[in-house]
């Protein structure tokens, strides 16, 4: 048997989803960052397909997260488009795509992000803290203390 042979027979596909969310064109490797965000655990029924086949992404690879039961707030749709911009958001009931959104970064994230300077004062007081958010090259700039983080420091800091 050649390799495409082989593939083709131990093709694994994922169960749909009957209500919840799913989360697609991940760019591969965040999929699991987007899980600890969320604070997904063992008690969240799930499927993440992790540098999966993509026939959309120019890598042809992607990520995957398929949430039974469970539906996104505002929130955690602003975390996620600070680590996967590109994704797809769907949401789901009765089987069926009830509203599909395709991400982009926010313009300001509040209470979403700890700001990186150690005498900011978020970091001392009970502020929220908020943030602008500029698109090429991706920063996010304090409100209050204007300490800027690059794409690497804001996928550490998401609260």
């Amino acid at each position: 048997m050649n390799k495409e042979e082989m593939i083709k027979k131990l093709k694994v596909r994922v169960t749909p989803i009957g209500n919840g969310t799913a989360i697609d064109h991940i760019n591969p490797g965040m999929g699991l960052k987007i899980v600890e965000v969320l604070g997904m655990d063992e008690k969240n029924g799930a499927a993440i397909a992790l540098n999966t086949e993509s026939k959309r992404m120019k890598e042809k690879r992607k990520d995957l997260i398929l949430m039974e039961d469970r539906f996104l707030t505002e929130n955690e749709l602003n975390k996620i488009k600070l680590l996967a911009r590109n994704a797809t958001v769907n949401t789901i009931k009765n089987y069926k795509i009830e509203k599909k959104e395709k991400l982009d970064l926010p313009k300001k994230a509040e209470g979403i992000l700890k700001c990186i300077n150690p005498i900011c004062i978020t970091n001392h007081e009970e502020l929220k803290t908020k943030f602008s958010i500029k698109k090429e090259p991706v920063k996010a700039k304090c409100f209050y203390c204007e300490t800027s983080m690059d794409k690497e420091e804001i996928k550490k800091h998401i609260l």
